[in-house]
């Protein structure tokens, strides 16, 4: 495939255009090859040296990312971003992001994803921001302890980042943003949810969940974003044929 066939086809599922208002990230084609077919698509949260190296030396013709290189506003090629370009402009490997897209897509998504995992039903949109919803909350069929829930989130065995355990003993209800959602503790209090799942959270949130009685779950910025990647990367290989891997990259953050 083309790098022009698989914008096309990530442009199909993801519809970036529903984005351009609210989000900062430049979702799509973010650097091109020369033209030649692509083979073999890396999939990464990242966009950062190590992703780039490790998906040229795999035979990547292109890289697809949640956190890409531009975010808004034009940078100069000096230092670190003129190293990470000119190792792709060498590698000839092209780079894809997809940022809110692939947040609050009902099937490939960082949320629906983690929504899945943890057996929510009865989805509903949740978490605005700027003007857009990314994430989703819902009810669990039988309440769940949180060791029972932290066990689904991660089944590898993985820990939170931070744990706030001030909701109920059995958890009902729940909502999810990934990554940097820790604003939209404030809107799952006002929903009276049981449980918020985010990737970080901060000081200010401490106090707000514990008097609100909410537990607040900071899985971690990295671990709740490699959902969708891995996601997308199924679809694309299932729908095309085209062989995908994914590289992790944990920062531990």
């Amino acid at each position: 495939m083309t790098t022009n066939e698989l914008d096309r086809w990530f442009s199909g599922v993801l519809s970036p255009e529903r984005f351009e208002g609210p989000d900062p990230s430049l979702n799509g084609i973010q650097v091109d090859n020369d033209g030649a077919d692509v083979s073999r698509v890396a999939f990464a949260v990242d966009a950062c040296l190590e992703t780039v190296e490790r998906a040229i030396q795999a035979g990547a013709g292109l890289l697809f990312v949640h956190h890409g290189l531009f975010w808004g506003r034009s940078l100069a090629l000096r230092g670190r971003h003129y190293r990470i370009v000119k190792r792709m402009l060498e590698g000839n490997l092209a780079l894809y992001a997809s940022h809110l897209p692939l947040d609050a897509h009902a099937e490939c998504g960082n949320n629906a994803g983690i929504a899945e995992r943890l057996g929510l039903e009865g989805l509903e949109p949740f978490g605005e921001w700027h003007g857009a919803t990314i994430g989703f909350r819902g009810r669990f069929p039988e309440p769940l302890s949180l060791d029972a829930l932290l066990g689904r989130l991660f089944p590898d065995g993985k820990k939170p980042l931070h744990v706030l355990p001030f909701g109920p003993d059995k958890i009902r209800t729940l909502a999810v943003v990934s990554g940097g959602g820790a604003d939209e503790t404030e809107q799952a209090i006002r929903l009276g949810l049981d449980c918020y799942v985010t990737g970080e959270i901060g000081h200010q949130q401490y106090h707000a969940a514990l008097e609100s009685g909410i537990t607040v779950i900071a899985g971690g910025h990295y671990q709740t974003e490699t959902v969708g990647p891995r996601l997308i990367a199924e679809a694309l290989a299932r729908e095309t044929g085209i062989e995908t891997l994914f590289i992790d990259v944990p920062t531990g953050l």
